[in-house]
């Protein structure tokens, strides 16, 4: 069974940084794609950055140059740094995984950027 437990959410002031880790138990991230989603209250899920099997990344307009995405092979760990946090980056951030073609989700971490 694939799980996956994002950690690292909290409540932060804009401009503030934050670090998400998102672990995994059963499966090997360097081997498969997977993705850093979160969702607003009231809004749909929305993509927020990605990471190919071989490495490539991608981001959100939203988020580039803000945020970092990286994966420690070792720990089966991946992280999204972000930094310059605005208040529109409040919502629950989401992993996922997709092993052939099944998507498995981690529960979320909550992410609040206020004054």
């Amino acid at each position: 069974q694939v799980q996956l437990v994002e950690s690292g959410g909290g409540e932060v002031q804009p401009g503030g940084s934050l670090r998400l880790s998102c672990a995994a138990s059963t499966i090997i991230f360097r081997l498969n794609a997977m993705g850093w989603y979160r969702q607003a209250p009231g809004k749909q899920r929305e993509f927020v950055a990605g990471m190919a099997p071989g490495g490539r990344l991608n981001y959100a307009e939203s988020v580039k140059g803000r945020f970092t995405l990286s994966r420690d092979n070792a720990k089966n760990t991946v992280y999204l740094q972000m930094n310059s946090l605005k208040p529109e980056d409040t919502a629950v951030y989401y992993c996922n995984v997709q092993i052939n073609v099944q998507v498995y989700w981690g529960q979320g971490t909550q992410v609040t950027v206020s004054s």
